[in-house]
């Protein structure tokens, strides 16, 4: 008597039609993503109200922007760990309530330097989690030829249109109720957290990962409900739940580590530039002649256009998966061109163009060069492959705002803001480029995520 075979989560996963599930899962994560990107930049638009009641020099208001994403970093770098072996549903769900718990103190308790600092620090471990798992999550569910575009409106849509809603609330609101009113609307987050406890699943790969079977069934029934009899009574293809003691030893392992340390390298310079640039734009704008107005509008900007550029990039990469580090580097080299150009050039319209040059690519090739990530591990190794790029980036974001700000302080004008983010971007698209079309080891058929 014949067995029927184990059924390959990720080739069903990868050759299903867009459904009700994937869509609802696919706004959830966007709206967690949103109030991440919210949080992540609203601090920019402090500063034109603390600097001086709480007498900053611009280092200090530098590490004002990289107080969260200190935070930041532990979260990215220590939640893979925890996400890859007790699951991605929960640890989510963690990082909202983290979120939200200190997004709202942030509001009602932050009154000076050191206390703003610390409660941002604690707001950036929750949001260390949200970004890469809400990459994870949409990475193992998308269809294989939808990958990238997938994931650029499921969590890059909400991501940027956080980064728009921070400058609007910075360039409308913050006028009139003071900057506490950027964090009394973060924590409308509250209710989202609540329907992500009702409606969010643990990942099917996950669930295969340690033979979660009753679960994986009622799962990928919803998913993909025209094969729901086909797997009543199925077994499903798993690599071992066991097999990867050490995250960080098998990411620097020699099947991986030519592609780990390029993606850091890249992080680490893509979010130097990406920080430094949101957290200075506006004051920097404001030195070079803006009006207040449209200095915080710059930041919207950027946000609008890297959305743009992320789902332009994103479609490209989908129609040839091996060519993206060229991609990339394309991007990249273009946005650092275009920044450099600031130290030479100015106006009003030369501003407009080159932020949402800079935006379009810059910002937008981070949101691509995160999936691509995702997309060179295997399971067990996704979620803490994903985090440690965004924790290794995120030393980059620290830096970015506090350098920059210590720079201006020492060259007393705003061109070094110019110099050292395009430079930042130009070399990172030399490291990424560097990969070529041996882009990524292709991990074992059942664990390989659709963003290969």
């Amino acid at each position: 008597m014949s067995t029927s075979p184990d059924i390959d989560v990720h080739e069903e996963l990868s050759g299903a039609a867009i459904g009700r599930l994937h869509i609802m899962l696919g706004i959830l994560i966007t709206l967690i993503t949103l109030f991440d990107g919210y949080d992540t930049f609203n601090p920019a638009y402090v500063i034109h109200f603390v600097a001086k009641p709480w007498g900053l020099s611009p280092s200090q208001a530098g590490f004002l922007v990289s107080s969260g994403l200190v935070g930041f970093l532990f979260g990215a770098v220590g939640h893979g760990t925890v996400a890859d072996r007790l699951g991605r549903r929960g640890t989510l769900l963690a990082g909202l309530w983290v979120v939200n718990l200190f997004t709202l103190l942030t509001a009602t308790v932050a009154s000076d330097f050191w206390s703003f600092c610390a409660l941002r620090f604690a707001t950036g471990l929750g949001l260390g989690v949200l970004l890469p798992l809400g990459t994870t999550f949409v990475n193992e569910l998308a269809p294989r030829r939808v990958s990238n575009a997938f994931s650029l409106w499921g969590v890059t849509l909400g991501w940027s249109l956080g980064g728009v809603c921070a400058g609007l609330v910075g360039v409308y609101l913050t006028p009139h109720y003071g900057w506490q009113i950027l964090y009394y609307l973060g924590a409308l987050s509250i209710p989202l957290t609540f329907v992500a406890h009702a409606v969010l699943p643990e990942s099917p790969q996950f669930l295969a990962a340690r033979r979660r079977t009753e679960e994986l069934r009622t799962l990928l029934a919803r998913l993909r409900p025209e094969r729901a009899a086909a797997y009543r009574n199925a077994t499903f293809a798993s690599v071992d739940a066991g097999s990867v003691p050490n995250p960080i030893a098998a990411l620097l392992s020699p099947r991986y580590r030519r592609v780990s340390l390029t993606i850091w390298i890249t992080a680490f310079l893509s979010l130097f530039a990406i920080f430094g640039l949101t957290g200075w734009i506006p004051t920097v704008m404001q030195k070079r002649g803006e009006t207040f107005a449209a200095s915080f509008g710059f930041g919207a900007l950027m946000q609008a256009m890297s959305f743009v550029g992320g789902l332009t990039l994103a479609m490209l990469a989908d129609r040839n998966l091996s060519l993206t580090p060229r991609y990339l580097a394309t991007w990249w080299l273009s946005g650092g061109i275009a920044v450099l150009a600031l130290v030479f050039v100015s106006g009003h319209g030369v501003n407009l163009a080159i932020v949402a040059i800079a935006g379009f690519c810059i910002i937008g090739a981070q949101h691509v060069l995160n999936n691509f990530t995702a997309g060179s591990y295997e399971t067990l190794l996704r979620a803490s492959g994903v985090g440690m790029e965004l924790g290794v980036g995120r030393v980059g974001a620290i830096l970015g705002p506090y350098v920059i700000g210590l720079l201006q302080q020492m060259t007393g004008g705003p061109d070094i803001v110019f110099w050292v983010i395009g430079g930042a971007a130009i070399v990172g698209a030399f490291a990424i480029g560097s990969l070529g079309l041996a882009a990524a080891p292709r991990p074992a058929a059942i664990d390989t995520a659709p963003a290969e």
